[in-house]
């Protein structure tokens, strides 16, 4: 179902055409309660012609663009934003980085924030790293993130690594409205998190608390959010955390070397105040977890914290430690009265959704994981090449790892031709599209 402001947009077409529109995916394989959105559908193709971070010609310009829009690349390389976000606010957007020369696109220093509906982000890199600030010297950035007035956002295919907060997380206020209902319709609400690099959150680096090396936080009341497909990596938190009164679905995920937590649920008492509390809700489904260098001996697939209640439904996980061994499935790291209510009936699963086994899913995952899969750079590789290894382990600063990329710029022009508008898939393989570095 689409969101109210496309329900409306339709209203001008004719019937046929309003169905037609309202139940094509956003590309296909697009998975969850916003695999209907338009993003940038039937709007003006932007054309990003520079690695600046502002200007003509710029991401930054084409993002700040009023109406249904298409962001295409005819440049490849590093988007340096100063530690500076990319704040989108105006609605029916598309991000294709699959559009781009060799080697796609990778943003540093700064990352994208999403406060409004119908957005579509594919195939980029985005790497904030510690910008050279100070251990606890207050630069803490998520690589994505959305807030209230989020509604059928979908994050596919991306790379999101080096974060000084999280790597990908879902956000908003907590409590905006009378009712609970209110709670949920004005925070972020369905989202879409599929097969994304999500690794190698910093940990001792510049927040200002010290240690934050977190994969998705997943805010209080955010809801019909999925969760599938995805790499996580060497994140020592928040692979993912649901927070108070979270509902969504963890699906087929590859969560490897985590640190004490791996998934995890924590309504924080002091932070609900006298708000009644809020049932959480997570289906746990396929999942496979191994643990790495990073990993303590102790670490269950999913853990509850705090004190709220949670139903939980799950089934088909696996995880295990260094050498194959099982580790537990469920744990707990409160001593309140808070507790896991075990659901027996698997709860309908939204648009496009079919779990794979969890034993398929290692390699499922390897194969199609992250921005350009055709197409990795050095650091998607190293991650992806570490985690079949049993290799890695969680940092504290990109320049335990090389540091920030540094790519040559690259040009080459977008066909329109070349490509299916509507859900911008190429009308050729992707590997034919890739060019020398």
């Amino acid at each position: 179902m689409a969101s109210c402001c496309m329900i409306l947009a339709l209203a001008t077409l004719t019937p046929t055409l309003a169905m037609a529109a309202e139940s094509a995916l956003a590309f296909p394989g697009a998975q969850g309660w916003a695999a209907h959105t338009p993003g940038g559908r039937d709007g003006k193709i932007l054309r990003v012609t520079t690695l600046k971070p502002r200007g003509p010609g710029s991401l930054r310009e084409a993002l700040e663009t009023a109406g249904p829009r298409t962001v295409v690349f005819e440049v490849g390389g590093v988007i340096d934003l100063d530690r500076d976000t990319l704040d989108v606010k105006e609605p029916f957007l598309t991000i294709a980085g699959q559009t781009a020369p060799s080697p796609g696109i990778t943003l540093v220093r700064g990352g994208i924030d999403v406060r409004t509906h119908d957005v579509v982000i594919r195939h980029i890199r985005i790497r904030p790293g510690d910008a050279e600030v100070a251990h606890f010297g207050g630069w803490e950035h998520d690589g994505f993130s959305t807030y209230e007035g989020a509604v059928d956002v979908i994050v596919d295919h991306c790379s999101l690594t080096w974060a000084t907060d999280e790597n990908l997380s879902s956000s908003g206020k907590r409590f905006i409205g009378e009712t609970p209902d209110d709670w949920r319709n004005n925070t972020s609400h369905r989202i879409t998190f599929s097969n994304n690099l999500i690794a190698e959150g910093l940990a001792f680096a510049s927040h200002a608390k010290g240690e934050h090396s977190k994969g998705s936080l997943i805010h209080d009341n955010v809801n019909d959010i999925l969760i599938i497909g995805n790499l996580y990596a060497h994140n020592f938190e928040r692979s993912p955390l649901f927070k108070g009164g979270v509902r969504g679905m963890v699906i087929n995920n590859l969560i490897y070397d985590p640190g004490q937590r791996a998934i995890h649920y924590n309504l924080i008492a002091e932070e609900w105040g006298d708000h009644p509390y809020q049932l959480g809700r997570l289906a746990m489904i396929g999942n496979a977890m191994r643990a790495g260098p990073s990993t303590p001996n102790d670490v269950a697939l999913f853990m509850l914290g705090g004190s709220g209640d949670i139903e939980l439904y799950q089934e088909d996980n696996i995880a295990v430690d260094r050498i194959g061994r099982p580790l537990p499935i469920l744990g707990r790291y409160t001593t309140t009265a808070a507790k896991i209510i075990e659901l027996k009936q698997r709860p309908v699963l939204p648009e496009g959704v079919k779990p794979i086994t969890a034993v398929q899913v290692q390699d499922a995952v390897i194969n199609g994981v992250g921005a350009r899969p055709w197409d990795r750079d050095h650091d998607d590789a190293r991650v992806v090449s570490d985690t079949v290894e049993g290799r890695g382990r969680i940092i504290d600063s990109q320049t335990d790892v090389g540091g920030y990329p540094h790519q040559s710029e690259t040009h080459q022009a977008f066909v329109a031709e070349d490509w299916d508008l509507a859900t911008m898939t190429p009308r050729k393989p992707y590997s034919a599209r890739v060019r020398p570095h």
